[in-house]
């Protein structure tokens, strides 16, 4: 073949990186739990006000820096694109306010629950919304999910609804981002722009009341309060630079390290106890998902559709 119609080959180590990129970013989700745990004095509110806050400043920051390089453009806004980032926006606050309300009130167990059942939510979204028809070993990863969550509420006394609430939240997100035609940070970006004047506003009234922490709770708050930027957007380019780079089967394979990390946490660092009952319910699902994992690297289609909601585990 002529040098010049030659296509170059991917650099050897770029399945590496993706793989390093993926572990860290997945890694540094499943610690989340001890970053907020030691924001416990803190009300969820005003937490969520001021990751929006700082987060808009570091993706502000980080798309600007990638568009003065000439390596990113995006698409104009319109009004169907404004709609499904509003919304997308919407469920991922969501997300995050009940995720940082289970941490600060020892609920990380369940909050992981919801992130390894997530992917079940997301096949069951596929089925409900989208009228795709599911395989029989799909149908038995649900049945055994759904057994599951019947066990566990047994086990708590009522539904697990932080688990629901955010495995829900979370797979209707992948859902609206699999048709927001942005990359990882300017997506955020728009997100974040969205809920910024209710952050803004948040931050305002807890101020004005008296009840505000920030710079007010000493020096180790403020400075968490602060980080909640670059904790958030870190690991979502870190994620970006794996789905780039590996297949998303692998990709699908490593989200499992989030919340095995925050099952971890809670039980092993946080101190949570787990029933016996809710030994068996987290087993049943973690029976599903080896029943779907293995299904889906089995079917996996020869090109992956890097839109898939197991590219967007990102915005946790």
């Amino acid at each position: 073949m002529p040098a010049a119609n030659r296509v170059p080959a991917a650099p050897v180590d770029e399945p590496r990186n993706g793989v390093l990129a993926g572990v860290v970013a997945y890694g540094m989700w499943g610690l989340f739990p001890l970053y907020f745990h030691q924001l416990d004095g803190v009300s969820a509110i005003e937490i969520l006000a001021h990751r929006v806050l700082w987060s808009l400043v570091v993706t502000a920051a980080l798309s600007a820096i990638t568009r003065r390089r000439g390596t990113r453009s995006s698409p104009r806004p319109s009004p169907a694109l404004l709609r499904r980032l509003a919304a997308a926006a919407a469920l991922i606050a969501l997300n995050w306010l009940v995720y940082i309300w289970a941490v600060n009130h020892g609920h990380v167990v369940e909050a992981a629950l919801g992130y390894f059942i997530n992917p079940l939510v997301t096949v069951g979204l596929g089925v409900g919304a989208l009228g795709e028809r599911l395989r029989r070993t799909q149908w038995a990863a649900v049945s055994v999910a759904g057994t599951a969550v019947v066990v566990l509420t047994f086990a708590y006394g009522r539904p697990p609804l932080v688990s629901l609430v955010l495995a829900m939240s979370f797979a209707g997100y992948g859902y609206l981002k699999k048709s927001v035609p942005l990359g990882a940070t300017d997506s955020l970006l728009g997100e974040t722009v969205l809920l910024a004047p209710f952050a803004l506003g948040t931050a305002v009234v807890l101020e004005v009341n008296g009840t505000a922490t920030f710079i007010h709770a000493g020096g180790s708050v403020t400075g968490l309060l602060l980080l909640a930027g670059p904790v958030t957007t870190v690991p979502l380019v870190l994620f970006a630079a794996a789905a780039r780079r590996i297949p998303l089967s692998l990709l699908g394979l490593l989200q499992y390290l989030t919340p095995v990390g925050q099952f971890l946490c809670g039980v092993l660092v946080l101190g949570e106890r787990l029933s016996t009952e809710r030994w068996i319910g987290f087993g049943l699902v973690w029976i599903a998902l080896a029943i779907l994992s293995a299904d889906a690297l089995h079917h996996r289609p020869e090109r992956a559709d890097r839109t898939s909601p197991l590219h967007l585990g990102g915005a946790r």
